[in-house]
């Protein structure tokens, strides 16, 4: 390419438009993220305006901020690039733009350095409303990879501040809203799993965005092992948001390496618009669902009812309560196998245990099938125990030194090593082919001692041949609650487990925020016992119910303690959501910008948008004596919409008023709901009111 010319590459999808530049042969730059623009957008004016002026105390000429920036081209940022040559040389490359390649909605751009024989590929892919990019690294000798960022994109410089997700075991999904300064914010996991800590996405809001309006932009790194992710204001006011594995968990010499895909959506619609869009892709294009057409089977596991007490007379009359209640799935959790009382022994010795099954399996997984229900099972395959026939055989399997630390009483299997995942294949396809099993909750209870990236990639092979195997099975993700969950890992499951609190109100909050990444139809929510074994909290049935019955609804207590109100009230609310799973497992969840901040408000939208369901979650006292009105959004502003309360129980004695909803149902137009808005009659904290609304001819 000769000096001062200009090649210039658009990708589009849905409400998105993303535009590259390179100039001079250098790496191509993101001359443009953002919202659509038309199809008449000259790219190389564009490219021209985006370029920044030079003043004192910079370079002549300002380094591009390219997909991958460069240190040998004076960069004055975080590189996309480190580099070591197979013995520990650092290396500096400088590439060059040598190609492109186009095949229906993707884009693959090439550049080399031919001096140090390397290759950089950057692939993006439209799909929908998202993109999905990733960096691919080519080099004719082993090298050493310290960082390798998935393609650099910009920041908007209209933002204020960026929103990053923190958090703990039963206390999932935190959102951090912190302000752009000059420097890095960087966030790294080095616990070999995806984290409680670091869940790996970004959402970058505009000034004045809200959940509904506004423009907002989100990153997304689909990956289930360590990971980093770099925000950074230059001091020229420009900003970059890096992604990647973890620097150093790429740990030996190779000719070829690859970053995760990076999932990009970007709308003017809030922060609403690229969530509905990640939950669509999540829920459309990432999960392998073996039977699309099914219905999400209402979810009973044993956990929190018997724990390791497994008794087969006792788990019977379980599930025989459970099944009367709408279940449609038995889960038996941990303790089935051979030896397992506690938490201390004998993971990794997959076999049932006669002294508490001398039946086997059989005999129960027959009387749960005659109940109407399919068959699950847990197990935690990348893990033992210290005490264990797997570890005092095979110790040399184990990751990590002999005395480290233990969590939770186990040591991690070393997932990179093929024998490994042989023996766990062998001993895990056995249980499966020797028993009609519908369903495998996957549960990861430590983080790992070493956080290598080939680990991950073990854990994902050893996935894949037990799907290929037994393709009609689902899969659960669950990691100690939402330590994994990415769309990594749900290209090879089909449920998680956001959070191992089942605590509705901590739920509320977390479901809440866990949505601007997760559909409903892959989230599982459940009904938890009346004192929550987490938190100590003793919530109403009807509260904990309709909090399960926002996601893919389920029961985790013993049935034994209801009551005969609380069984009517759970079997109503089972029945309701059974009838509206159809549409709901579909809809996009909208977060609603509630003027309460003690209320937790989300929108339920099915896609003809020709029905809808609002859960207002009261999490605490309001400051105001009176319900303030809560907007609706994205309804049609012409058409009109019958809007009622789904379970109408009458309102507490203390609302004396005369609310319209508390009366019945109203018919209000689009404009209306959404610019005005509805008005819930008083309630208590810790309750939820739910208001269905469907489309009406005028």
């Amino acid at each position: 390419m000769r000096r001062g010319e200009l090649r210039t590459w658009r990708v589009d999808a849905g409400p998105q438009t993303l535009v590259l530049a390179s100039t001079d042969g250098g790496l191509p730059a993101c001359v443009h993220w953002g919202p659509s623009l038309p199809a008449g957008e000259d790219p190389g004016a564009l490219a021209r305006a985006a370029a920044i002026d030079s003043t004192g105390g910079m370079l002549d000429r300002n380094p591009d901020l390219t997909l991958c920036p460069e240190a040998e081209r004076a960069f004055p940022g975080h590189p996309g690039l480190i580099l070591h040559t197979a013995d520990g040389a650092p290396v500096a490359p400088r590439f060059e733009t040598t190609g492109d390649r186009r095949d229906g909605a993707g884009l693959s751009i090439s550049a080399e350095d031919a001096r140090l024989g390397l290759r950089l590929t950057f692939r993006f892919d439209a799909d929908g409303d998202i993109l999905t990019a990733r960096t691919v690294l080519e080099a004719d000798a082993p090298v050493r990879v310290h960082w390798l960022a998935a393609p650099v994109l910009p920041a908007s410089q209209l933002s204020d501040h960026m929103i990053d997700v923190s958090g703990r075991w039963i206390g999932e999904f935190q959102l951090n809203r912190v302000p752009w300064t000059p420097g890095q914010r960087a966030r790294e996991n080095r616990t070999g799993r995806t984290g409680h800590e670091h869940f790996p996405a970004l959402v970058i809001p505009d000034r004045g965005t809200t959940n509904t309006r506004g423009v907002a932009a989100m990153m997304h790194y689909g990956w289930s092992g360590g990971h980093r992710m770099v925000a950074e204001e230059l001091p020229d006011g420009r900003r970059q948001v890096q992604w990647g594995h973890a620097p150093g968990t790429e740990t030996s010499p190779a000719t070829r390496f690859e970053t995760a895909p990076l999932i990009l959506a970007l709308s003017d619609g809030g922060l609403n618009g690229p969530a509905a869009a990640l939950q669509r892709h999540i829920r459309d294009r990432v999960v392998p669902w073996p039977d699309r057409s099914r219905p999400r089977p209402v979810h009973y596991n044993c956990w929190e009812a018997v724990y390791f007490d497994h008794d087969p007379a006792v788990l019977a009359d379980i599930a025989s309560r459970a099944a009367s209640l709408g279940a449609e799935r038995f889960v038996l959790d941990d303790g089935w196998f051979r030896g397992r009382d506690d938490d201390t022994s004998s993971l990794g010795d997959w076999e049932v245990d006669p002294r508490k099954w001398p039946d086997g399996l059989t005999p129960f997984i027959d009387h749960v099938h005659r109940l109407g229900m399919t068959f699950g099972l847990w197990f935690e395959p990348e893990m033992t125990n210290p005490d264990s026939d797997l570890r005092r055989s095979r110790p040399d399997w184990i990751l990590g030194a002999p005395d480290q630390c233990l969590g939770r009483g186990q040591m991690a299997l070393d997932m990179a090593r093929e024998d490994v995942r042989d023996h766990l294949f062998d001993k895990i396809s056995a249980i499966l082919s020797g028993h009609d099993i519908e369903y495998v909750k996957w549960d990861h209870n430590r983080v790992l001692p070493e956080p290598g990236a080939d680990r991950t990639r073990g854990t994902y092979a050893l996935i894949d041949r037990l799907r290929a195997a037994f393709p009609s099975i689902e899969i659960e993700t669950c990691a100690s609650g939402g330590g994994r969950v990415d769309a990594g890992i749900l290209s090879r499951a089909h449920r998680v487990w956001p959070s191992d609190s089942n605590d509705a109100l901590e739920r509320l909050r977390i479901q809440h925020d866990a949505a601007l990444f997760l559909p409903a139809a892959v989230t599982g929510s459940h009904v938890g016992p009346r004192r929550c074994h987490t938190s100590g909290r003793v919530l109403d049935i009807s509260f904990r119910a309709w909090v399960a019955a926002q996601r893919h609804m389920g029961f985790e207590m013993d049935p034994r303690e209801l009551t005969d109100h609380e069984a009517e009230v759970l079997s109503r609310v089972t029945a309701w959501w059974r009838e509206n799973r159809g549409w709901m497992m579909e809809a996009d969840i909208l977060r609603l910008d509630s003027p309460d901040p003690a209320v937790v408000a989300e929108q339920q939208l099915s896609r003809d948008g020709s029905r809808f369901v609002v859960f207002a979650g009261k999490a605490a006292t309001s400051s105001q004596i009176a319900p303030r009105p809560l907007r609706l959004t994205r309804l049609d502003p012409g058409a009109f919409y019958e809007v009622d309360i789904a379970d109408r129980g009458g309102p507490h004695p203390l609302s004396r008023g005369e609310t319209a909803l508390s009366r019945g149902a109203l018919r209000l137009s689009g404009a209306a709901l959404t610019n005005r808005g509805l008005t819930p009659p008083w309630s208590f904290p810790e309750t939820m009111w739910v208001v269905e609304g469907r489309r009406v001819d005028d």
